[in-house]
């Protein structure tokens, strides 16, 4: 009989508290506040820039938790495997506090930047709408516990969400994007390292997800 604090893919529920994964999580966001205050400026933006990478890479984070979330749960649909389940629930969470934490950063960009909150914006608007019904959904799926359900879910979100934003107007969002095409290595390689260690924050929260998942199983 297996023991609730065997390892599980790699990560032991009775680990040190310094190497909860909720710890690392945090030590990450940390990590990525202080490398957002010493981004590059940029000509019109000046300094102001730096929360815009920060909400840009944000949402990214957002998005790509909620495609891992349907990837895990198409998973374990095909596969029967609870594993997979655990992680599409576990993801599925981590990409709406993502999403949800995106938000004030996406006011902060607008006001720093423009002198005023444009909420109306069609992109920000669908944002909080998802946002709205993301929350509802993950909590409602926490409560009833039913693995198959929240797997489905997790699919039918993302591709709802990809499908309406690709037919939404840009207004403050004007593809293609600006910093992979404007030229200037250090402001992509600046960006490209800040989602990294969004992702890895991401990572890390997922994985405390995962513990507080199987720990209810």
């Amino acid at each position: 009989m297996t023991s609730r604090t065997a390892p599980f893919f790699g990560y032991n529920p009775a680990m040190s508290k310094f190497k909860s994964p909720l710890i690392m999580f945090f030590v990450s966001v940390l990590a990525i506040a202080v490398l957002a205050l010493f981004g590059p400026e940029e000509q019109s933006l000046g300094a102001n820039v730096r929360i815009v990478y920060l909400h840009g890479a944000w949402v990214l984070t957002a998005e790509i938790a909620f495609l891992a979330a349907a990837l895990a749960g198409l998973a374990a649909l095909i596969t029967r495997r609870d594993v997979f389940h655990n992680w599409s629930a576990a993801l599925g969470l981590t990409g709406i506090v993502f999403w949800v934490s995106y938000l004030p950063l996406s006011m902060l960009a607008m006001q720093t930047n423009w002198n005023g909150l444009f909420l109306a914006e069609p992109r920000f608007r669908l944002a909080m709408i998802f946002a709205v019904v993301g929350v509802l959904l993950q909590a409602g799926l926490w409560i009833m516990g039913n693995k198959l359900l929240t797997s489905a879910a997790n699919i039918a979100y993302i591709v709802v969400l990809r499908a309406i934003f690709a037919s939404a107007s840009n207004v403050m969002h004007p593809p293609p994007s600006p910093i992979f095409n404007s030229g200037n290595y250090i402001i992509i390689g600046f960006f490209v390292a800040l989602n990294v260690l969004a992702w890895v924050a991401a990572f890390f929260l997922a994985r405390w997800f995962l513990t507080l998942k199987t720990d209810r199983a």
